[in-house]
């Protein structure tokens, strides 16, 4: 065996703290865990309409996945199988490009993720002040916000396959109205409609248009830091990621399809939560009550799904000798990082104070940049570690490869251009602190405050 091929065996074996008595993740729970890390329902996309009209919205939510979902899942597909440990995005750059780069994946996409989990009681309440307006505001809306988190939290801890089948459950039942409402919506249908620009006088929002977009389609390698969790990921991962993309995509368009199509109302009326509004235009209110319900269950399904990611993420980390040992300290009852659930719920609580545009816009930013580099990441270990053992390879020439990632980041610059001063701001000082972080890091290290692993704790080769 030559020395590139031992290299290349070695970097194969994935770092994961998985036990052997842990039961796995299998296909099924896999897909609905994706489809919740990335969508839950056409919930939040209403704003699309709102922002450019409905002819751009529909074409956003068409022709975007070609662009972003589908090259991010083959990468996450590609790498999750090569490195199927918990972790993922920061594994795969700290293979890539070493132990600072991975740590600043690591701080970017947990920041953007814990941001991202504070949107959820956000939407859920949007959508419940429509039944009780005492939620619109004031005190009893932070109550609702700091409670709801707090009961999902616990929810998390008691399990990741609990997780999963529950997910199963509210992906079927978030759904079914608005399978409902497209099937009755039919009749009243006048497809031209869909051809409008939006209404004149109406200005169009591009920073809202394309961060609803981006929003809404992203965090489809959330699922990689779970690799360590699902059983054979190296032949389940491509196929839940297959499903999931197709599954997710038409979940966006036909409920839209159906929606701008048989109501015309005011293009401002479309802010989130609208689809209940047009439930009951369409249907009754019996349809909006059940769009309602659905909107809780999904809020619940998106928050469990993104809490499991970034919990495993700082488990990975600490695997990794990224984080402290502690870090991967798993509940005795339940196996679950109890430590990533518990700190990535106090930073979620801390946030959940911020306007529903801001929290997706930071969140946006700063998982551009991690995006950025996870692309870089991809490009730069086919280089690096070619005869790398990947049970799924996305079939691509070099050439292709950089084509198909230079797409997806154009739009990424795109949104970091638009972004306001405010997220410029604060994402800025969450990269400063991440930096610090690392630093810290390898002062608590050189002193041995803390117990570190040294990077080749338990693995486990891939099947």
């Amino acid at each position: 065996m030559t020395q590139e091929e031992n290299q290349s065996q070695n970097h194969q074996l994935p770092i994961t703290s998985a036990k052997p008595k842990s039961k796995k993740l299998t296909l099924i729970p896999l897909i609905f865990l994706i489809y919740f890390e990335v969508a839950g329902g056409p919930y939040g996309e209403e704003p699309a309409v709102q922002a450019a009209g409905p002819l751009l919205a529909l074409l956003g939510f068409f022709i975007f996945p070609f662009i972003w979902s589908v090259p991010e899942a083959l990468i996450t597909a590609e790498l999750s199988t090569a490195f199927p440990g918990d972790g993922g995005f920061v594994i795969w750059a700290h293979q890539a490009f070493g132990p600072f780069l991975g740590s600043m994946m690591g701080s970017w996409k947990f920041l953007s993720g814990v941001i991202n989990i504070a949107a959820f009681p956000v939407l859920c309440i949007t959508y419940l002040e429509k039944v009780w307006p005492s939620m619109e505001s004031g005190w009893p809306r932070y109550l609702a916000i700091m409670v709801s988190t707090c009961v999902l939290s616990f929810l998390n801890y008691t399990g990741l396959v609990i997780v999963g089948f529950a997910a199963i459950f509210l992906g079927v039942v978030s759904l079914s109205p608005f399978v409902l409402m497209s099937l009755i919506s039919i009749p009243k249908i006048h497809p031209h409609r869909w051809l409008s620009l939006g209404q004149k006088g109406v200005k169009k929002d591009w920073n809202l248009f394309f961060n609803t977009l981006f929003w809404n389609l992203n965090f489809w390698d959330n699922v990689s830091t779970l690799a360590g969790e699902v059983d054979k990921p190296q032949k389940t991962f491509p196929k839940a990621l297959l499903v999931a993309v197709i599954f997710t995509c038409l979940a966006y368009f036909i409920p839209l399809l159906a929606v701008t199509g048989a109501v015309s109302v005011d293009q401002n009326q479309w802010e989130s939560g609208f689809h209940a509004t047009a439930a009951e235009i369409i249907a009754g209110k019996w349809l909006k009550y059940w769009i309602e319900v659905g909107a809780v269950l999904s809020a619940i399904g998106l928050f469990e799904a993104q809490l499991s990611s970034c919990a495993y993420q700082l488990l990975g980390m600490a695997n990794l000798g990224s984080l402290p040992k502690f870090f991967a300290s798993r509940a005795k009852w339940f196996d679950t990082p109890w430590v990533g659930i518990l700190l990535s719920t106090l930073i979620t609580l801390g946030v959940s104070y911020m306007d529903f545009t801001d929290i997706i816009s930071s969140a946006n930013f700063l998982y551009s940049l991690g995006m950025l580099l996870e692309f870089a990441s991809f490009l730069w270990l086919r280089r690096k570690l070619p005869q790398l053992n990947r049970p799924f390879k996305v079939p691509l020439s070099p050439p292709g490869l950089v084509v198909m990632c230079l797409i997806p980041s154009g739009f990424l610059v795109v949104i970091m251009v638009i972004a306001t001063k405010t997220v410029y701001l604060v994402s800025g000082l969450m990269t400063l602190g991440a930096i610090g972080w690392y630093f810290l890091m390898k002062l608590f290290k050189s002193k041995n405050i803390f117990k570190f692993n040294n990077g080749d704790g338990a693995v486990e080769a891939g099947e």
